[in-house]
């Protein structure tokens, strides 16, 4: 199997719901994700998927969706509040940990056609979550 990867930087915050400790409460991440394209056989090209289509698809989708907004469950009480503030949020049906961010991504990128083998989230520089179906 032949493989590629890209990453992309973003910047987001989040909150934990049903937690006990920090991450309970508003706060934010440089984040950076790490898109892995998995193929048996190489295009015409020599290439297993382009860089640039890369960046050009899950870059974009990841800069006009999740980059400087905040990611959290749609029943999270506070998101009324941030709604009516105008800011800018991006929901999504369970707890926002790095695992289920990195499953979004990988959903989003699979949704794009692309054979993703994984996602990688690095939610700090030390600490990593990361999805394959």
């Amino acid at each position: 199997m032949f493989q590629v990867t890209r990453e992309i930087d973003f910047c987001y915050g989040h909150r934990l719901l049903n937690y006990d400790g920090k991450c309970k409460h508003l706060h934010g991440h440089n984040g950076k994700a790490i898109i892995t394209i998995e193929a048996p056989t190489l295009d015409d090209r020599g290439m297993v998927l382009d860089f640039s289509d890369i960046k050009q698809v899950v870059a974009t989708w990841i800069d006009e969706n999740l980059d400087h907004r905040m990611i959290l469950c749609k029943d999270d009480p506070v998101v009324p509040v941030l709604q009516e503030m105008g800011e800018p949020l991006y929901l999504i049906d369970e707890n926002p940990t790095a695992e289920n961010i990195a499953k979004v991504i990988y959903e989003k990128t699979a949704e794009a056609g692309f054979p993703i083998l994984e996602a990688r989230l690095w939610e700090t520089p030390k600490c990593f979550a990361s999805y394959r179906a």
